[in-house]
């Protein structure tokens, strides 16, 4: 008989999910690879019609289903938090998972300084990921970790909160996106950090259409106006972002050995990206915040091989060819 005073989980990790059955086995699979092993999941569900739900249904996890038409990212988030047991609650996409055993770890490990309140940690791409992708992740997740950030950058497809300041906060559910950064920005009113853990690393996989694209950044573009009212996008950003953009993508391309499919994805990529971000924007003025440089602003051209393993041979790497089929009866 199981205690009804069972200890707290050391984290809770909460999955948004909808028709991700190509993904959210291996996500599961590398959290039970982690060297933290009493970790509660948490799978908020909003429809899926695929085998995503008689998957996640092979590891010892808890569903929470949420309708269609009440779903918002900021709501489904809330959901998920709401019903998490530990004081740590961990965000990952359903189209991720973990590089390293020890990413549970790295990403809790900022909190043992009292003032951080989320923690967010890098993003790589896939063997599939487009090359301009690749650059984004690049730029928004540098190869060095920074516990004091002094901007609200935040990204819920790899990031940790404690669950007190969650309660205390809570997501934003009206927005179209971007919900991750309007409650950084709110914890960092309030005297909290966010902190970049470049250690607690994951692969995240967007098996987009380039009409996808163009939505993602739509909406999100529609979030931050927003969020931050005072910020615009002309139609000269489009222009000179775009063209700076795709030029340097191509020259990093050439660096890194790029292959032929890269000539036409590129700029297809770059276009849906910042049309998509100037429709959501939909008005005049300039860019000028140091967030909207994160966002928006190419890499440099020196920046490493993309596919490099950055801690080759590493004990701590998850061997997900060894994946097993099902948890409940090992477990």
């Amino acid at each position: 008989m199981i205690s009804e005073h069972r200890k707290k989980p050391i984290a809770s990790v909460v999955i948004r999910c909808y028709n991700e059955e190509k993904h959210i086995g291996r996500l599961l699979h590398g959290i039970f690879q982690q060297t933290l092993n009493d970790i509660e999941i948490i799978i908020v569900d909003s429809g899926s019609t695929d085998g995503t739900l008689a998957i996640a249904s092979r590891f010892p996890v808890k569903i929470i289903n949420i309708e269609p038409e009440d779903f918002s990212f900021g709501r489904s988030l809330n959901l998920g938090c709401a019903a998490a047991a530990s004081d740590f609650i961990i965000i990952a996409s359903a189209h991720v998972y973990p590089v390293y055993r020890d990413w549970v770890e790295q990403l809790l490990a900022p909190f043992r300084d009292s003032i951080i309140g989320i923690v967010y940690g890098k993003q790589r791409g896939g063997e599939t990921t487009k090359f301009a992708e690749h650059q984004i992740f690049e730029r928004w997740f540098p190869g060095e970790s920074n516990f004091a950030q002094d901007h609200p950058f935040c990204n819920n497809a790899n990031a940790a909160i404690r669950r007190a300041l969650w309660s205390q906060f809570q997501y934003n559910e009206e927005i179209t996106g971007l919900e991750d950064v309007e409650l950084s920005n709110r914890l960092l009113k309030a005297g909290h950090r966010v902190a970049y853990q470049a250690d607690a690393a994951v692969v995240h996989l967007h098996d987009e259409i380039y009409s996808q694209t163009y939505n993602r950044y739509l909406r999100e573009a529609i979030a931050f106006k927003r969020i931050f009212p005072d910020e615009n996008f002309f139609i000269k950003d489009f222009f000179r972002l775009f063209v700076s953009n795709t030029i340097s993508d191509y020259k990093n391309a050439l660096r890194n050995g790029g292959c032929s499919r890269d000539i036409y994805e590129i700029p297809l990529f770059r276009f849906m990206q910042f049309f998509g971000t100037y429709q959501g924007f939909n008005d005049s003025g300039s860019i000028t915040s140091q967030l909207k440089q994160t966002f928006y602003y190419p890499t440099s051209n020196k920046s490493r091989p993309l596919h490099a393993k950055e801690r080759p041979e590493d004990p701590l790497l998850i061997n997900y060819h060894s994946q097993r089929r099902t948890y409940r009866e090992n477990r």
